[in-house]
């Protein structure tokens, strides 16, 4: 099989996922990471980008790694140790490096918001969480019990979700944003949500869910923000005809 061309396939994405409208955090660096020479036939999809994710990726026999968090969080330099080992294995292998963080959050069919409530088989969507200069959530009016959405979330995400019970028993107006986004609990309870779902969020937004009449699921940063590159890469290797793998590698967090 012949080898897309890798920029075919990163110009594909950029406009797909819009990288260049957004504002996103430093370190986040939307878009090609690392390039390759060979082009493109199989897509390895991660979470994050890690000399373990590279590593599994190379043994997957992937030309593109795709992941949600990229390579430059932190500074990577000097190149020794395992930041040495990770630059010496991406070169070694020719394996290029894609990332997608708040683009991959929000796109209306990709993202990692739409699919979980896709997942949650919710309709309908409505704005939400303004911030950075747009909305990086989205919102629900429903009639759901408490106890069946905890139910639902530990299918969906296999593992059970830490609830912070502040809020009402019966769920009628619920806000998705995956990650980290529990620090901000003020700003989902602003916007008039009774029931916020995320990945993660500090100790002391239990004080803030009770006092602020809201419930919050934490279902766990790496587990809700699995949905988008799987849903990304499944569509890049239909509409190219590529192979692709998702490289699991959990944090527990």
């Amino acid at each position: 099989m012949p080898k897309l061309l890798l920029e075919i396939l990163v110009d594909y994405c950029d406009r797909l996922l819009k990288i260049d409208e957004f504002d996103d955090w430093p370190g986040a660096h939307n878009g090609l990471q690392a390039e390759n020479r060979q082009g493109v036939t199989r897509i390895a999809a991660a979470v994050d980008a890690s000399l373990a994710t590279v590593e599994r990726a190379i043994e997957a026999q992937a030309d593109l790694l795709l992941v949600h968090h990229g390579l430059f969080w932190s500074a990577k330099h000097p190149w020794k140790g395992h930041h040495y080992r990770l630059l010496r294995a991406l070169l070694d292998s020719d394996l290029a490096v894609y990332s997608a963080h708040l683009p991959l959050d929000v796109h209306p069919v990709y993202g990692n918001n739409a699919c979980l409530a896709q997942a949650l088989e919710w309709r309908n969507p409505q704005e939400f969480f303004a911030q950075r200069g747009r909305n990086l959530g989205i919102k629900f009016e429903t009639q759901i019990g408490r106890e069946t959405l905890t139910e639902k979330l530990n299918n969906i995400l296999r593992r059970s979700p830490a609830l912070l019970p502040g809020g009402p028993e019966i769920c009628q107006s619920v806000g998705i944003v995956t990650g980290g986004a529990g620090a901000e609990l003020q700003l989902a309870a602003n916007e008039g949500v009774d029931t916020f779902i995320t990945g993660e969020g500090p100790h002391w937004t239990y004080a803030m869910a009770e006092e602020t009449g809201i419930n919050v699921f934490y279902g766990g940063h790496y587990a809700t923000e699995t949905f988008g590159v799987k849903a990304l890469a499944e569509h890049l290797a239909e509409k190219f005809e590529l192979t692709w793998c998702f490289i699991d590698h959990p944090t527990g967090l």
